[in-house]
């Protein structure tokens, strides 16, 4: 991108040069000002008509070459502000890449930025005024793309109680690690303010290390600029104000999400920073998504509440995300997605029931649910949130893992045939009948193993290598059951 400026310069130096030699190209006209010339008559009084005629077309010719060069530097400005997300790319590698390959990629860029960024510019006119405003503040991040799978999670600053780490960890407990590679989980934190967007990537930084390592998290923020003027929305379907003002962000914060998760994979989904999921989740979708893959859906539901659970591809995300900008101050993000349905199949000469049949066949819903609200207290202060969606299936109360050979011994006494054999083979869950102070698990392995961690015991879990295991079992209350 270095050379681009001084090319632009050549070029308007020579388009000036151009223009002058235009004007002094056109023959003169009787009656108008040449000059003394040896051995021809005196000067002449100037034409000043025809004079102020060619400088009039020579201005208009001015005019319109500095709005298209104008034009071709804003493309690059916003090309050079967008991040890069590539790795950097050696100086040796640099000298090897001919202007010919430059200019042809300097046209794909301005060609896939024109095409994938809506004109933001005319549903927000104050981001004329900064144009970084549209740069996302990239606060953890590897820049992973070319997953199957981006989730979208918004979250906000809340009164009562944050609940966005259990939804983080309720969507990694389950994944694999193939899964882990093939997802991109996407924080955005809708908030201006720098200390608090810092103290939430500093906790997922800290409670998610391996996978904020790995690419598989990013935590990103807009500008302080991004957000219009609130107070001037009008108050509209019996909504206060404080509510208008929070639906118009949420529309505008799922807006940019969008935006920038649009080339990131092939399929977007938008959850909340309140929900938990279902265990296997990922594979239900894959699986569905695949079944679905030669209709023509605009959108997949694994939730029915709200806008939770919506899968989108990727490629539809710039026409949906104008969408909602176009009217982000009109209604809710959810009535904005059922009109969408409406205007692509919906004919105004036919009655509700077949309309509604044809905003079925755009999208389809998966069952049971795979996303459930948990949040009581919302992010609109003072609101309380009891939605839950009957759809979601009931968890299990048993997750199998693949563990290592072992012999295994317990001073407990299970419950019918909810064994520790049957736990540790992934076949059942461990029903113990009332667990006494000093009542053990032991494991015993054949052969040294590496310990990394231990979920829910009463032990540190070292780098250690060991033959055994021992684990306290807590107690409970006697009409409690060990699970």
């Amino acid at each position: 991108m270095r050379c681009y400026p001084v090319r632009l310069g050549a070029l308007l130096a020579l388009l000036a040069v151009l223009t002058v030699s235009w004007i002094r190209s056109v023959p003169g006209r009787p009656g108008e000002w040449t000059g003394s010339v040896p051995g021809a008559p005196g000067p002449k009084t100037p034409d000043l008509q025809n004079l102020y005629k060619r400088l009039l077309v020579a201005e208009e010719l001015g005019g319109q070459v500095n709005k298209d060069l104008s034009s071709i530097l804003e493309q690059l400005v916003n090309i050079s502000r967008t991040p890069n997300v590539s790795q950097p790319v050696s100086n040796s590698s640099l000298t090897n890449v001919t202007s010919t390959e430059a200019v042809k990629q300097l046209r794909a860029d301005l060609s896939h930025h024109s095409f994938t960024q809506p004109n933001i510019y005319l549903y927000m006119p104050h981001l004329r005024q900064h144009p970084d405003s549209l740069r996302p503040n990239v606060v953890v991040g590897k820049g992973r793309r070319g997953v199957s799978i981006v989730f979208g999670i918004p979250t906000v600053k809340r009164e009562k109680q944050s609940y966005l780490i259990n939804t983080l960890n309720s969507l990694l407990s389950s994944l694999t690690a193939a899964q882990s590679h093939d997802l991109l989980i996407i924080v955005f934190v809708a908030e201006t303010d720098s200390e608090y967007v810092s103290s939430v990537a500093q906790t997922i930084t800290d409670s998610f290390p391996k996978e904020v390592q790995s690419g598989l998290m990013e935590v990103v923020s807009p500008s302080q600029y991004y957000y219009p003027n609130f107070t001037t929305l009008k108050e509209t379907f019996g909504d206060s104000k404080e509510r208008v003002k929070w639906r118009t962000k949420q529309n505008l914060d799922f807006s940019f999400l969008m935006l920038y998760a649009q080339d990131k994979g092939t399929y977007y989904v938008q959850l909340e920073d309140d929900v938990v999921a279902k265990t296997g989740y990922y594979s239900d979708m894959k699986a569905f998504v695949t079944q679905t893959a030669s209709d023509e859906w605009l959108y997949l539901e694994f939730s029915q509440l709200g806008f939770i659970g919506k899968m989108f591809r990727t490629r539809d995300l710039p026409l949906i995300a104008e969408f909602f900008l176009m009217f982000h101050k009109d209604k809710p993000i959810d009535w904005l997605l059922d009109h969408i349905l409406w205007v692509k199949v919906c004919n105004p000469e036919k009655d509700n029931k077949d309309c509604d049949q044809q905003k079925a066949l755009l999208k389809q819903r998966y069952k049971p649910s795979l996303f459930q609200h948990v949040g009581l207290h919302s992010s609109l202060p003072g609101k309380i949130q009891q939605l839950k969606d009957k759809d979601f299936d009931q968890q299990p109360l048993f997750r199998a893992h693949k563990n290592p050979a072992a012999d295994l011994s317990s001073s407990l006494k299970h419950y019918q045939h909810h064994s520790l054999s049957r736990l540790y083979n992934g076949e059942d869950f461990l029903w113990a009948l009332t667990p006494l102070r000093d009542d053990y698990i032991l494991f015993s392995f054949p052969q040294p193993i590496h310990i990394s961690g231990s979920a829910g015991s009463d032990f540190s879990a070292g780098s250690a290598l060991s033959n055994s295991l021992q684990v306290p079992v807590p107690q409970w209350k006697r009409q409690d059951q060990c699970r």
